[in-house]
């Protein structure tokens, strides 16, 4: 004779099952769409990194780069939605700076996005591997200034003369911009880039 079993749950034991996946979801939740939103900007950020690349390229199968070679020059061979002139962007490494585009060259881009110079006059200054132009990717396209690090920071990074690119973190020794001699600083990258 066969006993017939039935698997049943009362409803304490739901009630239980259902307040443990809450409490789960309440911790996981946030941490994938953090880590989806910084995959993000991560893609974004090389998506620029290789049109600046590019724009570079061709812009000296054109015409001879020269020491005084601008992001001005090169803006003719990116593709961007517009020039923006009244955003204010978060700075790559302090809360409390930020860059104002009325006063530099400041790129909206088709990712929402902004890609822009320190300086609008800034030039390689040299022809040497360590010339570079400083630029600069805010991922948000906005001035949040809340902390010295996250996910509206924007991220710095070197075009040197010879057309290779690194961030802040990862720069040559001895390089130079208009705006001085650098060092690497592997605490500037904002905390959503990555190579």
């Amino acid at each position: 004779m066969l006993k017939t079993c039935y698997a049943g749950f009362t409803l304490a034991e739901l009630l239980i099952s259902l307040a443990i996946l809450a409490e789960i979801a309440t911790f996981t939740i946030p941490k994938v769409i953090t880590v989806q939103q910084n995959s993000q900007k991560n893609a974004a950020a090389k998506e620029v990194i290789a049109a600046v690349s590019g724009a570079y390229q061709q812009y000296r199968l054109s015409q001879s780069a020269s020491a005084g070679t601008t992001f001005g020059d090169l803006t003719p061979y990116l593709n961007y939605v517009a020039v923006d002139t009244t955003s204010h962007l978060d700075d790559h490494v302090t809360a409390n700076a930020d860059f104002d585009c009325s006063a530099r060259i400041c790129l909206k881009l088709h990712n929402g996005g902004r890609l822009f110079q320190y300086n609008s006059s800034d030039s390689f200054g040299g022809t040497n591997t360590t010339n570079a132009l400083l630029l600069f990717f805010d991922p948000d396209g906005t001035r949040v200034g809340v902390s010295t690090d996250g996910p509206s920071k924007s991220v710095a990074f070197f075009l040197y003369f010879n057309g290779a690119i690194t961030s802040r973190a990862n720069v040559r020794t001895g390089t130079v911009s208009s705006t001085g001699a650098h060092a690497a600083n592997p605490s500037a990258d904002p905390s959503w880039f990555s190579w």
